[in-house]
C-alpha cells in the first residue's frame, strides 16, 4: 500500500512491552542510491535524544503510529555503523529540483509515495512553475522513469508530450 510522505512523519512510535509511546517520528532516512526508506529519526519522549528507528524494526504501522518491541530498538545515530555513509548524506527528497537528461526543468519534488511493505519510494510528485502549473497541473513520476539521482538533483527521462484534448491524431 502507498502511502504520501505526510502519512509518515509526525507519528508515535508505541511500545509493545509498554503498551505506550516511546518517541515521536521526525523524518525519514533516506538511501539515495536507492530511493529506499532506511529509517526514521526519532525525538525519545523521556530525554528528548534524537534517535533512530531502523525500518527492520517496525512490527506494525497503525493509523497512530509504528509498533516497535521495545525502547531498545531506538538507536543512537553513532552506533549504525552500516548506514554511516547515508546518514551523513542526510539526504531529504522533498523540494530537489527534477530535470529531464536533456536538461529541461521539471519542477521540484513537492511529495512522494512509499511503498509501506518495502519502504521503497515508488513515486514522486513535482510542483511546477505557476505558469506551467495552469497549462499542465501537477506532475506525477514512478520511480521506473527515474533515470539518476544526485546530490542536487533528480534527472529523469524525457517527458512524452501528449497533444491537447480535442485534437485530431494524425492520420497514417
Amino acid at each position: 500500500m502507498l502511502q504520501l510522505s505526510s502519512r509518515l512523519i509526525n507519528k508515535d512510535v508505541l511500545s509493545l512491552r509498554t503498551g505506550s509511546p516511546i518517541a515521536t517520528v521526525i523524518a525519514p532516512i533516506f538511501n539515495p542510491n536507492n530511493l529506499k526508506i532506511e529509517g526514521f529519526y526519532c525525538q525519545d519522549r523521556f530525554d528528548k535524544t534524537e534517535l533512530v528507528l531502523l525500518y527492520q524494526d517496525i512490527r506494525d504501522m497503525m493509523p497512530r503510529g509504528y509498533v516497535v518491541d521495545d525502547h531498545d530498538v531506538l538507536v543512537d545515530p553513532a552506533e549504525l555503523v552500516r548506514l554511516k555513509d547515508v546518514l551523513e548524506l542526510n539526504y531529504d527528497l522533498i523540494g530537489k529540483p527534477i530535470e529531464t537528461i536533456s536538461k529541461q526543468k521539471v519542477g521540484k519534488v513537492s511529495d512522494y509515495a512509499t511503498e509501506m511493505e518495502t519502504m521503497y519510494v515508488q513515486k514522486i510528485y513535482a510542483s511546477q512553475s505557476i505558469l506551467k502549473s495552469f497549462t499542465g497541473g501537477s506532475l506525477s513520476i514512478d520511480r521506473s522513469q527515474i533515470n539518476e539521482i544526485t546530490p542536487n538533483r533528480i534527472i529523469i527521462n524525457e517527458l512524452i508530450k501528449s497533444a491537447p484534448v480535442g485534437a485530431a491524431a494524425p492520420i497514417a
